[in-house]
């Protein structure tokens, strides 16, 4: 899922589109923030937003990123496992700039989400034995 699509040139802030997250098996999401342009004196704040019917939108976000300065990745975990009110989630990303040269913000960021499979009971998974002395 591309809450925001490969490459895109952000100018202004914004939400991306909504996606349906009911099918999901774990709804858990490795999300990753990658921004390969910036100009100086910005930033970046982009949030993960989660709607019972996709229409109606929380004040708050299910998932802040670190605030973005530099171009590179970041990665964070979104678990909605206990959220099973939220069907659908999209991004909103906020530009701020400072100083005294061009006034426009402007990063080419993307930001994808894939979906961390459940695990299974029957997964076997070894045991460290204490030692006691």
């Amino acid at each position: 899922m591309e809450l925001i699509p490969a490459n895109a040139r952000l100018e202004s802030t914004a939400d991306g589109a909504s996606f349906d997250i009911s099918a999901s098996a774990s709804r858990t999401f490795l999300c990753r923030l990658t921004v390969t342009e910036q100009i100086e004196q910005e930033s970046l704040d982009v949030s993960i937003w989660g709607s019972g019917d996709g229409e109606n939108w929380p004040k708050k976000p299910l998932l802040k990123l670190p605030q973005q300065f530099y171009r590179g990745t970041t990665k964070m975990v979104l678990d909605l496992s206990l959220r099973p009110e939220v069907k659908f989630i999209r991004a909103r990303w906020e530009l701020n700039r400072w100083g005294r040269v061009a006034p426009t913000a402007m990063f080419v960021a993307g930001m994808d989400l894939v979906e961390v499979p459940p695990m299974s009971r029957e997964t076997p998974t070894k045991r460290m034995a204490l030692v006691t002395g």
